[in-house]
């Protein structure tokens, strides 16, 4: 299993959406306040569907909570687009988390310094960055793709 942890995220809709994928792929989600939402948002439950009854979530109140929640030895990925170093480089392993920043700002220095970072590629012209949405699911689906999809 992996574990998507999403750091002060702003978005209703985008937390609802990432709630889903990781009930569809058995990925732990981890959210970290503070949230840019209420936890009983009408869109971030529209946003999750029928999927929230199935989805294995932890609220964290504050950084440091998630950071003493974290096993011994844990692997953290820091996504972000201020890092040079493709996702596609690393080698995930089950239980792996693949950390995001709010939508606005992404990971403050001071998060983003704490584990190796990465970044999926943008070769188009224009763009700062992707949705939190689709940037989770890109990140989570490599690392499923590199186990195996829980095939072995």
């Amino acid at each position: 299993m992996f574990n998507i942890a999403l750091y002060q995220p702003e978005i209703p809709q985008n937390a609802g959406n990432i709630a889903r994928t990781c009930a569809a792929t058995g990925a732990r989600l981890h959210l970290i306040r503070p949230l840019g939402f209420q936890w009983h948002s009408p869109k971030l439950k529209r946003a999750g569907l029928d999927y929230w009854s199935s989805l294995d979530y932890v609220l964290h109140d504050s950084w440091q909570a998630f950071v003493n929640h974290l096993p011994p030895h844990s692997r953290v990925w820091a996504f972000s687009s201020k890092v040079p170093r493709p996702y596609t480089e690393v080698q995930y392993q089950p239980g792996d988390y693949l950390l995001f920043g709010p939508e606005s700002r992404g990971l403050p220095p001071e998060v983003l310094g704490c584990f190796p970072g990465v970044t999926i590629p943008m070769p188009g012209k224009g763009g700062r960055s992707l949705n939190l949405a689709v940037a989770v699911g890109v990140g989570l689906y490599e690392a499923l793709r590199q186990a195996g999809f829980g095939s072995g």
